[in-house]
């Protein structure tokens, strides 16, 4: 499935397969992203499925949020593949519920 990303209500949703295949252009969308934004949100509940990748690429983007002072949440309610890495890697303290 090709990748989607929505913007609703300032949350960046992520529709489709986030895999190696799509990295170089979530890395795009992303750099442009951290040059006028201060706060981004990005809602993972909708991915199909995630390689080791793109994994590895939402933590490039979470160190690059930190080392520029913004704001850089990830959200997963119910997706058990995204969650997977996240715990595997122990880095699930970085998700976050809608309602948290």
């Amino acid at each position: 499935m090709a990748l989607q990303i929505i913007q609703n209500a300032g949350v960046l949703e992520i529709k489709g397969d986030l895999t190696a295949q799509n990295t170089n252009s979530l890395k795009n969308y992303f750099d442009a992203l951290f040059v006028r934004s201060s706060f981004i949100m990005i809602s993972l509940n909708e991915v199909n499925d995630m390689d080791k990748a793109c994994f590895n690429l939402l933590m490039d983007f979470y160190q690059k949020a930190v080392e520029k002072n913004k704001v850089f949440y990830i959200i997963n309610e119910c997706n058990l593949k995204v969650a997977h890495w996240f715990q595997s890697e122990k880095k699930d303290f970085l998700l976050q519920s809608r309602a948290a």
